[in-house]
Order: C-alpha cells, then sequence, then structure tokens
C-alpha cells in the first residue's frame, strides 16, 4: 500500500491539514479537488517564516540564476561597498580641457598645411626644380654669411658713425644666434619627417625646427637696415620682400613648420628691440669702441 504524502515536517498531508482546519468546517472527502486543496495549503506552509532554511537553499540552488555562468545571489555577508569615484587627476584626463584640445587642434593643422607648402622638399617633389633657387635663399638668410660679412664692413671701417651700426649690428646678430639656440636645446621640436638634412653648415641644435633660426634672422636683418640706411623706397620695398621670402622658403624646403616661420618673425622682431635699447656707443661703451680702434 503506498504511503501519504508528505510535508517538509515529515507529517501526512492529510493529517496537517486536518490539524490546521478548524473544528467547525466542512469535512472534506478524497475527492480530487480537496486533495489538490490540501496539497497547495502544505505547500505554502512550507514556504512560511517557520520553514526550513537548508530546503530554501535547495530550492534556490535550483533556479536558473544559480547555473553556471549566471550571477550569484548575494550572500549573507555584508554588502560591497561602491567603487571610489576617480581621483582629481583622473577626471581632468579623462575630461580634458579647452585649452588642450586646442592647442592640439592648431598643431595637427600646423603639421598638415607644412606637409602640403613643402613643394620644394626633394628632388620629386611637385616644385623640386625650384629647389636650387630656395638654397640659394637659404644661405642669403644664414647666420655664418651675415656675421662674417659685419665683420669685414667693421674692419674696412673707417668712420665713428659706420662703425657704431656695424658693431651694433654684429651685437644683434650674435645675440640671434644665442637666443635661437637656447631655445631650440630647451623645445627640441624636431624637424618634419619630409626634410632632407643637407642645409648649410649645421650646428648640433639645426636638427631641431622650433623655431626659425632664417626667420629670425630675416625680421631682425630687415628692420636694422630699415632703421639705419638712407634707402629709396623701391629697395625699403625688396628688403621686406626678401624677408618675407626667406621665411616661406624655409616651409617650401621642408626646412620647418609654418609655426617655427612664424614665431621666428615674432623673434626676430623682438630682438631689434632689444638691440636698439641696449645700443651700444661710444657713450655707453667707451672701452669697447677703444679696444677696436687700436686693433
Amino acid at each position: 500500500m503506498p504511503s501519504p504524502r508528505r510535508n517538509a515536517d515529515g507529517r501526512p498531508l492529510a493529517a496537517s491539514a486536518s490539524s490546521t482546519s478548524s473544528p467547525g468546517s466542512p469535512a472534506r472527502g478524497g475527492g480530487g479537488g480537496g486533495g489538490g486543496r490540501v496539497e497547495f495549503q502544505a505547500l505554502l506552509g512550507s514556504r512560511g517564516p517557520g520553514a526550513d532554511p537548508t530546503c530554501a537553499r535547495l530550492r534556490a540552488s535550483e533556479s536558473p540564476l544559480h547555473r553556471r555562468g549566471s550571477f550569484p545571489l548575494a550572500g549573507p555577508g555584508p554588502s560591497q561597498a561602491a567603487p571610489a569615484p576617480p581621483p582629481e587627476e583622473g577626471r581632468m584626463d579623462l575630461n580634458p580641457s579647452f585649452l588642450g584640445i586646442a592647442l592640439r587642434s592648431l598643431l595637427a593643422i600646423d603639421l598638415w598645411l607644412s606637409k602640403k607648402l613643402g613643394v620644394c622638399a626633394g628632388e620629386s617633389s611637385s616644385w623640386g626644380s625650384m629647389r636650387p633657387l630656395m638654397k640659394l635663399l637659404e644661405i642669403s638668410g644664414h647666420g655664418v654669411p651675415w656675421l662674417l660679412g659685419a665683420l669685414y664692413c667693421l674692419s674696412r671701417s673707417d668712420s665713428w658713425a659706420g662703425r657704431e651700426v656695424l658693431m651694433n649690428l654684429v651685437f644683434a646678430l650674435l645675440l640671434d644666434l644665442l637666443l635661437v639656440a637656447l631655445i631650440k636645446g630647451l623645445v627640441r621640436r624636431r624637424r618634419p619627417a619630409h626634410n632632407q638634412m643637407d642645409m648649410f653648415v649645421t650646428l648640433s641644435v639645426d636638427k631641431y625646427s622650433f623655431p626659425s633660426g632664417h626667420a629670425t634672422r630675416a625680421a631682425l636683418v630687415s628692420r636694422f637696415i630699415l632703421n639705419h640706411l638712407v634707402l629709396a623706397i623701391p629697395l625699403r620695398v625688396l628688403v621686406v620682400l626678401w624677408a618675407f621670402i626667406v621665411g616661406f622658403s624655409r616651409v617650401m624646403l621642408g626646412r620647418h613648420n609654418v609655426t617655427d616661420v612664424a614665431f621666428g618673425f615674432f623673434l626676430g622682431y623682438t630682438q631689434y628691440s632689444i638691440v636698439d635699447y641696449c645700443w651700444l656707443s661710444p657713450h655707453n661703451a667707451p672701452v669697447l669702441f677703444v679696444l677696436w680702434n687700436q686693433q
């Protein structure tokens, strides 16, 4: 004879149901409807507050959530703390400032424009046939010819006014060489990738690009000439055109980027202001002029 079905406490389902019913309730027969209600109440009773925790855990382990690869249920221990927010430095890196974005955008435009304008960077470039002329302009703005020429003219000059002007020109050229070499050594910006290192008389710092020494020298010398030499208007226009063409040729040859030349013009213009402020004369530098006259 089959044993009666039992609930989670081990008691028969019929006995458990009859014990929980009130004395005045109607009698339940062995029909199918009454048996189903008894089983439903027994199942509800097994999930109540007094249910066995072991059985509850077994039923939870049979849930699809606890199958392989599913998320585990929260354990009885303390809940995990929320992750700490990133530090202030991390938030700054994730959200760069507007100034940083603007500078990177300008740098990208500078590199793109410099590559587009480097039409004489090589013999196979679109304007490669103009490369010898550009290299001639390169020599005309080099510091060594200008410095040697100024020293030669100073040694041949026989007037105090001429010596004063030429001595200050030598001072300006030396100041230009010193400042450009110092800034190049500090910034250390590489020359454009399409440049050919076949420049005229280079030094160790000439492998760097910022700023353009030719542009600074062209702006410095042109301003010096326009302020201390009496020239006709056509010659003054030619001096200004020479300065701009020398600067632009640096980009066409692939020697410099556009920003190198632009800052070079600004630096050369400022250098003349320094030379004019520290103008050497027999009144403020008599020893220098006396030593030169003795030679």
